[in-house]
């Protein structure tokens, strides 16, 4: 391939290293008002009363909302007010927005109104919602509207439950000989993208709404603006520009609402939202907390029999996405392994922390940690190698997953190859714990990860393709640029379609809703995959109509055309053509005739054969590919103090076919990095009334520059067969497996089981010691 693999320059890099790029809040027009939300300080309480007075009394004050019963909202169910009512239900709720004529009067105004609250009692775990005799969070969930496939139980705070039942668990069990069970736990985190969320909206003359948003879903905007205040929905125009990171934090739809009522407030008139660091670390949706048991069962010979798990994931105060992350961490319950018998409940809870959006892994990195621990506890129970067992065990084609389906080359690819390559680069075979001196020993540990996309059935995308009179391409997609690099990946797929240079293809960075074709959401690592199949097919598009014209101007058949190269031409005759910027806009005959027109290709996409799980027994398709991954840590532990080193993390992942190296080895490597930010680091604290206690930079800590390891990655190919190009999905990869991988590394290191993140000096200090006590 002429493009296709290569490290080309991404289309928007010169806008970014030279600054010239423009984001959400560089958008600046005058007049505008800016609006700043007022968060409860309390986890669960009543609202009693709310005092505006004062606030009123500041000048440039235009108007405040609060105390108002706004419709409710939520994509899963809409069990959300936009602006608490009547009670909070998180620290950081928002309970009334000011708008008003800068950000300063905003500030200044906020700060005298007077809420008055009721406190209830908190809920500040998933563990502690499971409880039988647990406050209930939302106490009228039954009232509540729901989209199909949703299964909230009533009098509890299980906003939905997932069931696996594969084989039968009663002969894993008399199959089984050898048996770990384990308990599991870690709070929820942050997106910490660079760009905190950002949206300004406005209400025009003919009621036009116009959001410009830093989001992942433009189209959901639009969607969910129509269904919940009824606004005609070719009324709703949603402009994103670049966005500065993401990660599925900038997925659900949150502050679009609060700018869309604040604009109504004020006559339509155009609104500012800019969340401070605070906020986006606490009012804005965060990233999932988990508590887990696992009971996991083998043979003699390391050949797995039984899983039997319970997954309680940490919604927060509202379901939003977190249905679906539960969903999804249930369908890859247990890793990329071969288990006929399977057992398991991935409940989505309601707890009185923020709510929860999707993060990078979609819920996999979370069951990937407590699964991949638990293979290693085992392994050493067997007193096996870790990556024997793996190897053992490793899914192949004509095995089932635990939705029962069964997978073949394209779909699954190879994990065992990646295990292979894993142990080459780890150098697994000098050994993985040496020790370097009296109080430091080097440690290594792996593990190994899948991914399936388990997004909407019916997700599709869309592709437009224009001509410009000198022949080259623009390229329109309803993708958003979150860093990813796709819509540069985009144009290399369609330089090596065309058979034409790169450079000649243009991408619109931006989305508009008006006159961008749809595209689902940009999660999920579907971006390549979607938009790439529904541009393939806008340039097929293009290529017929190319020879439609020209079989017509040069009397031939067109099954004897070729394009490529800039011209349609003769396959047999190639000196016999007509260049393509002289027909793509029509042609004109010497007497002044003319035929054709401007070529315009389009092409859309739509996941094909995924279906609704069975509510019993979770048996379907969840989607269309996985991509499976083998991760190595290698660290420098200190036995004294209990801090450590990470040297080195190894990646090796089956992404079916590399598109654009460079970015493939950025994506992972930043990847790999989040993952080992999140699993030695990154959390919440929360106090026993449910606050956070580190809701700043300086407290909440994400890796930072000069502390990264050396990162090494390589790639398997094999190639999924309806794929463009047979890529696979490749952007949350990379962090998947990384917490299992260093919990497995330091468990190793300090001579006891780490089953909780983030795993910090003082955990492995107070496992290590609990440990002891325990022993004696």
């Amino acid at each position: 391939m002429e493009t296709i693999g290569k490290s080309i320059i991404r289309k928007e890099a010169l806008d970014k290293v030279t600054g010239t790029a423009k984001y959400t809040s560089d958008h600046l027009s005058l007049p505008m008002l800016h609006a700043k939300m007022v968060i409860s300080p309390y986890a669960h309480a009543n609202i009693t009363h709310i005092d505006l007075s004062e606030a009123w009394k500041i000048p440039g004050v235009r108007a405040i909302l609060a105390g108002e019963k706004f419709p409710l909202t939520g994509e899963e169910i809409r069990d959300r007010p936009p602006i608490a009512y009547d009670k909070v239900r998180y620290c950081g709720e928002v309970v009334a927005v000011i708008v008003a004529d800068s950000p300063a009067i905003a500030k200044r105004a906020s700060s005298l109104i007077k809420v008055n609250y009721e406190p209830l009692p908190v809920v500040n775990s998933p563990n502690q919602a499971y409880e039988n005799n647990a406050p209930v969070v939302h106490e009228n969930i039954d009232s509540y509207e729901r989209i199909k496939n949703v299964y909230p139980e009533v009098n509890t705070n299980i906003a939905n439950r997932t069931k696996i039942r594969k084989g039968d668990m009663e002969l894993g069990w008399q199959r089984t000989e050898i048996v770990v069970e384990a308990d599991f736990s870690f709070s929820p985190s942050d997106h910490a993208a660079m760009e905190t969320r950002c949206v300004i909206a406005e209400i025009r003359e003919d009621e036009t709404v116009v959001i410009t948003s830093s989001s992942q879903s433009p189209f959901m905007i639009k969607k969910l603006l129509h269904v919940y205040f009824h606004i005609d929905i070719g009324k709703i125009v949603v402009n994103v520009p670049l966005v500065g990171g993401a990660y599925g934090g900038k997925a659900s739809v949150q502050l679009e609402l609060i700018a869309y009522l604040a604009s109504k407030a004020v006559h339509g008139r155009k609104v500012k939202i800019l969340n401070s660091r605070e906020e986006d670390l606490i009012t804005s949706p965060v990233h999932i907390g988990l508590d887990a048991t696992i009971k996991l069962g083998c043979s003699r010979d390391g050949v797995l029999q039984a899983a039997e798990i319970l997954y309680l994931f940490d919604g927060g105060a509202y379901s939003d996405k977190a249905v679906d992350i539960s969903r999804a961490g249930a369908v890859d319950c247990t890793g990329p392994y071969r288990i006929n018998n399977i057992q398991c409940d991935a409940l989505c809870m309601y707890t009185n922390h923020p709510y929860a959006a999707p993060f990078r892994g979609f819920g996999h990195s979370e069951v990937m940690f407590v699964f991949e621990r638990t293979m290693d506890m085992l392994a050493k129970k067997l007193k096996m190698d870790p990556i024997e067992l793996r190897l053992i065990n490793a899914i192949k084609p004509g095995d089932t997953t635990p939705t029962q389906l069964a997978v073949n080359k394209s779909n699954v690819g190879n994990v065992s190859e990646c295990i292979l390559k894993l142990k080459k680069i780890m150098n697994w075979d000098e050994g993985s714990i040496k020790q370097v001196s009296n109080t430091k020993v080097r440690s290594k540990g792996i593990c190994c990860t899948w991914k399936n996309s388990t997004i909407d059935p019916d997700a599709s995308s869309g592709v437009t393709l224009t001509f410009n009179p000198d022949g080259s391409i623009n390229i329109i997609s309803g993708v958003v640029e979150i860093g990813t690099g796709t819509k540069s990946v985009l144009a290399q797929m369609l330089a090596e379609k065309l058979k034409m240079d790169v450079r000649q293809i243009y991408v619109q960075m931006e989305v508009n809703t008006k006159s961008t074709p749809d595209h689902w959401k940009t999660v999920s690592s579907r971006g390549s995959f979607m938009a790439g199949r529904a541009l393939l097919n806008a340039a097929d598009d293009i290529i017929r109509q190319l020879k439609d014209l020209t079989a017509c101007i040069l009397r031939c058949s067109k099954v004897d055309l070729e394009v490529g190269l800039g011209k349609v031409y003769l396959k047999d005759t190639p000196d016999i053509f007509l260049n393509i910027k002289d027909i793509c806009y029509g042609y004109m005959y010497p007497n002044g005739n003319a035929i054709g027109g401007q070529i315009i290709g389009r092409g859309t996409y739509i996941q094909r054969r995924v279906t609704y799980l069975d509510p019993e027994t979770g048996a379907g398709n969840p989607g269309p590919e996985w991509t499976v991954a083998a991760q190595g840590i290698e660290l420098e532990f200190d036995l004294l103090d209990y801090t450590y080193n990470v040297i080195r993390a190894a990646t090796v992942v089956d992404v079916g076919k590399v598109l654009n190296e460079k970015t493939a080895l950025g994506q992972i490597i930043g990847g790999m990095s989040m993952g080992i930010s999140f699993a030695g680091r990154e959390t919440f604290q929360f106090d026993q009334a449910g606050r956070i206690l580190n809701p700043q930079l300086r407290t909440y800590r994400p890796l930072r520059y000069g502390e990264h390891p050396k990162y090494e990655v390589e790639f398997v190919e094999t190639p999924v067969i309806d794929g463009p190009y047979g890529a696979r999905s490749a952007g949350e990869h990379g962090l998947i497996g990384m917490p299992a991988a260093l919990a497995n590394s330091l468990s190793a290191a300090a001579e006891v089981d780490l089953n909780q993140l983030p795993l910090i000096p003082e955990l492995i200090w107070k496992t290590k010691e609990g440990a002891v006590d325990d022993s004696l």
